[in-house]
């Protein structure tokens, strides 16, 4: 039995999961933060607490995601953008409490891992995958393994950059990938459209109020084909494509896995997206026997917890 836990904003995610990756058991409790790290660690205990509360058995391993960087060679949080943690010796704590390993990871790398395990990249030893959120996260498989660098930060793709002295980014540079291809980024770019043209259905969808935007009612006005909203989603996936196509020009791996919020709307990004990155890829000269593959995330929210619950086997 190992646990995997998908440390979020707003909730802590637990889940018993076995050795193949098929959830058992699963809590949420709402993630508390006003007693700073320590309450953020006493939430994860208390998710934790309630999945054993019905048995004797000791977990083989506990897997926490974190949405931001971590050194699981010391058990340290490094830095949490939108949580309290920096400089946290998390894992020993735990590990006390519930008398097992404690391991850590990245969120996007543990949902990289979970798909590797038992979703769309099953089987498969080369695997990069995006999760598009807030922000704009990634992983890396390579050889079958978790690539997480040498200070456990790589992996973030979204901190790439593909406009230089473009956007403000949150981690201090400009132009990164982060601001152009995630949810915000995409608000950001309809916001731009959106200001010379009242005449778009995305305001009525808005209710006049761009406080209210996301990506649901820009997809959603795509899918009626307004004018507006075709011109910005063909934006949005030309930004998404830029960094794609130099993961893709690095690495090549068998998939290139998307996940997040924004691969709900995949029915509109897929073809469009696929067609952008296979004019640009250096590989579009090769004779095309061995063909690398761009597809949706299966797992959904499962795949963080799956995979964070599998760094106890890695």
């Amino acid at each position: 039995m190992y646990i995997g836990v998908d440390l979020g904003g707003t909730n802590i995610a637990a889940a018993i999961v076995d050795e193949s990756g098929v959830i058992k058991k699963t809590v949420s409790i709402p993630t508390e933060t006003k007693g700073g790290h320590a309450s953020v660690i006493q939430g994860i205990i208390s998710a934790c607490a309630e999945l054993l509360k019905d048995t004797d058995e000791t977990p083989k391993s506990i897997g926490i995601g974190v949405p931001g960087a971590v050194r699981d060679d010391i058990g340290m949080v490094v830095f949490t953008p939108n949580l309290p943690l920096k400089h946290v010796y998390m894992a020993k704590e735990i590990s006390e409490r519930f008398g097992c390993p404690v391991r850590l990871g990245n969120d996007a790398n543990c949902a990289a891992l979970g798909e590797v395990v038992a979703g769309s990249a099953k089987g498969m030893k080369n695997v990069t995958m995006i999760t598009l959120g807030t922000g704009l996260g990634g992983g890396f498989i390579i050889d079958g393994k978790l690539h997480t660098g040498l200070s456990g930060s790589a992996g973030e793709l979204g901190h790439m950059v593909i406009f230089s002295g473009g956007r403000d980014c949150g981690c201090g540079r400009k132009g990164c990938w982060e601001s152009y291809a995630s949810a915000t980024g995409l608000k950001i770019t309809a916001t731009q459209f959106l200001e010379d043209r009242k005449d778009s259905l995305i305001w009525e969808l808005c209710s006049g109020n761009l406080e209210k935007l996301n990506g649901r009612i820009i997809f959603d006005a795509y899918r009626k084909a307004d004018p507006v909203a075709v011109l910005i989603v063909n934006q949005y996936i030309s930004h998404l494509a830029v960094g794609i196509v130099n993961i893709i020009n690095l690495l090549e791996p068998e998939l290139l896995c998307v996940g997040g919020g924004i691969s709900d709307a995949w029915d509109c990004i897929e073809e469009p997206l696929k067609a952008a990155v296979d004019s640009e890829r250096f590989a579009r000269f090769s004779d095309g026997t061995a063909e690398m593959k761009i597809a949706k995330a299966e797992l959904g929210n499962d795949a963080g917890i799956i995979g964070a619950a599998m760094l106890g086997i890695q």
